[in-house]
């Protein structure tokens, strides 16, 4: 199995599996505040917060990149603020590139989420309230139950995609070798090399392999959990 792939190439499928996990961590409990939020029609700003929350879907992934270089770059307001107080360099690394992971896929946990949630019976949480419920034992006995299958799947199919995320990683993290250079990435430099066509091709049956996995398990453990 070890001759399949050059010790650079498994670097860069075992480092796009890390960063995709890092990326579900970092965007999944915001992905459930933000669809617990929405949740609520009258709330103040919520059309606003639901825009934000999908930019990343419909923006070119190379926009969202710059943005998270203007906001966390080096001379970036949080950029500077983590450097200068906590020595917490983001760009150009694979922390950055988990960044930009959890930014392009956050969409996708949102609405998986908020879908499970709109299914949830708000009786079931008024009858909990009127027993004598409070807020947080609501949510970790019925809310947080119910909803579970779209957590799940959403952050599986956030997984999924970030193993495939390209453009906003490339323009945050940059392709380096060994440090940011995630699968999607090292078919790029392949197929830029004279001769890498058979590289790229190996690579990218990885990717499509690891991608309708991703799928299928996804689909699976939501029936899984509905039933």
């Amino acid at each position: 199995m070890s001759d399949l792939f050059t010790p650079e190439e498994w670097q860069a499928i075992r480092l796009s599996l890390v960063v995709a996990a890092h990326a579900v961590a970092m965007g999944l409990p915001l992905a459930i505040i933000v669809s617990m939020l929405l949740r609520w029609p009258r709330m103040p700003g919520r059309t606003v917060l639901n825009i934000v929350a999908h930019l990343p879907l419909v923006l070119p992934p190379v926009v969202v990149g710059w943005l998270l270089l203007v906001v966390f770059g080096i001379r970036g307001p949080v950029g500077q603020w983590l450097n200068d107080w906590f020595g917490v360099r983001l760009v150009f690394t694979a922390t950055g590139a988990a960044l930009a992971c959890a930014v392009m896929s956050f969409p996708l946990m949102v609405r998986a989420i908020k879908l499970s949630l709109d299914s949830v019976d708000a009786g079931l949480e008024d009858a909990a309230s009127t027993m004598g419920a409070k807020g947080l034992d609501r949510f970790f006995t019925i809310t947080l139950p119910l909803m579970a299958p779209g957590v799940v799947s959403g952050a599986i199919t956030a997984y999924a995609s970030s193993l495939g995320e390209f453009g906003a990683v490339i323009t945050f993290a940059s392709n380096v070798p060994g440090q940011t250079q995630t699968l999607p990435l090292a078919i790029f430099s392949a197929l830029q090399t004279p001769g890498g066509e058979e590289a790229a091709a190996r690579l990218s049956m990885v990717s499509v392999t690891l991608a309708v996995a991703g799928l299928l398990l996804g689909e699976w453990v939501g029936k899984r959990l509905r039933a």
